[in-house]
């Protein structure tokens, strides 16, 4: 299957230190690659990079086969990645609705954000209940649930997740991660960096593992959770 997402020798600096050294990584469409590793270890740096937020020194970037490194971060929103940052950064006065169509400013055709809308409410139910509700007085979990949706909204062929678990309630965790197995379902490809190790590497169909800017292990998820060294560095086994 080919690349939906290709990054080859990326060396990124951030705030005077080398903060990712030689990464190299294949996403597929319709799957879910995990990014795992230790606080530090480059993993929202790396998200950042491809977002075009911060700049690589050197390396290679291609979506869809064409190089974006150089690229400015709205060009790349409109050519199909969507990054959503950790921390929510919902707009607490507007409603859920209003949250959810600010995220498809990229599309121009009305129908198409409708179709854009409904695929998002049906990815998360609890936001169909909440449609007409202010953002700020949502639960953690369901600000989450709406930062996930509100990225989805311009249609993009990656979905970039930064934490999706921090700080949400425990209960609510399954059907966040329930709906990103549903997002992938649909043909986009998510590239998730998690804390939970365990949890990500049973929603992930592939995983890389970070350390200090490094990809020190990668493969199937499934076989990554039977890893010695992952087993012990991650899993307290």
């Amino acid at each position: 299957m080919n690349a939906v997402l290709e990054i080859q020798n990326l060396e990124v600096d951030y705030d005077g230190v080398r903060a990712l050294q030689g990464v190299s990584l294949r996403a597929e469409g319709g799957t879910i690659t995990a990014l795992v590793g230790a606080n530090g270890a480059g993993k929202t740096t790396l998200l950042r990079a491809i977002s075009g937020i911060v700049r690589a020194q050197s390396g290679l970037i291609r979506f869809g086969g064409k190089q974006i490194q150089r690229e400015a971060p709205h060009a790349i929103v409109r050519q199909g990645i969507a990054h959503v940052p950790e921390g929510r950064h919902v707009f607490a006065t507007a409603t859920v609705r209003d949250n959810l169509l600010l995220g498809a400013y990229v599309l121009r055709d009305r129908s198409e954000r409708q179709r854009v809308l409904e695929a998002a409410l049906t990815m998360f139910p609890r936001l169909r209940e909440r449609f007409q509700q202010r953002a700020g007085t949502l639960s953690g979990g369901e600000q989450q649930m709406l930062a996930i949706a509100r990225g989805t909204m311009s249609a993009p062929a990656v979905l970039m997740l930064d934490e999706p678990s921090l700080g949400i309630a425990p209960n609510l965790i399954p059907t966040i991660y329930a709906g990103i197995r549903r997002i992938a379902e649909t043909g986009t490809t998510v590239l998730l960096v998690e804390q939970n190790v365990r949890d990500a590497l049973q929603l992930a169909d592939r995983a890389y593992v970070l350390q200090t800017g490094r990809v020190v292990i990668e493969g199937k998820a499934q076989d990554l959770l039977g890893d010695p060294m992952v087993q012990r560095a991650f899993l307290g086994l």
